[in-house]
């Protein structure tokens, strides 16, 4: 259901996502992908940097990219969120990672 996956590399990527203050929190980007429906929605998996506890909470966005600037958007819709879910989900099992709550 997904053309393009990325999962851990060598080196994490990492971005900053301001938060309801407008200070700037890091997260890694654990996954990107992009649904084969036809819309061309590109997906983002994101965890706390910081966040060293075994099971972490994932956070995902819509994402656009334009001349190498990525722009965020919030999943508004349970619709929506039911496929990034278990599109997640299903990339996680293939790679042997655990699904999400």
């Amino acid at each position: 259901m997904a053309d393009e996956q990325n999962l851990h590399e060598d080196e994490a990527e990492i971005i900053y996502i301001p938060d309801d203050e407008g200070n700037e929190e890091a997260f890694e980007v654990i996954m990107r992908f992009e649904l084969d429906d036809g819309t061309d929605r590109k997906y983002l998996m994101v965890v706390p940097e910081e966040d060293t506890e075994e099971e972490q909470e994932v956070f995902a966005f819509r994402y656009e990219e334009e001349n190498e600037e990525i722009q965020l958007f919030p999943i508004e819709s349970e619709e929506e969120w039911e496929i990034v879910e278990e599109t997640f989900n299903t990339l996680m099992g293939e790679f042997g990672g655990e699904k999400a709550e």
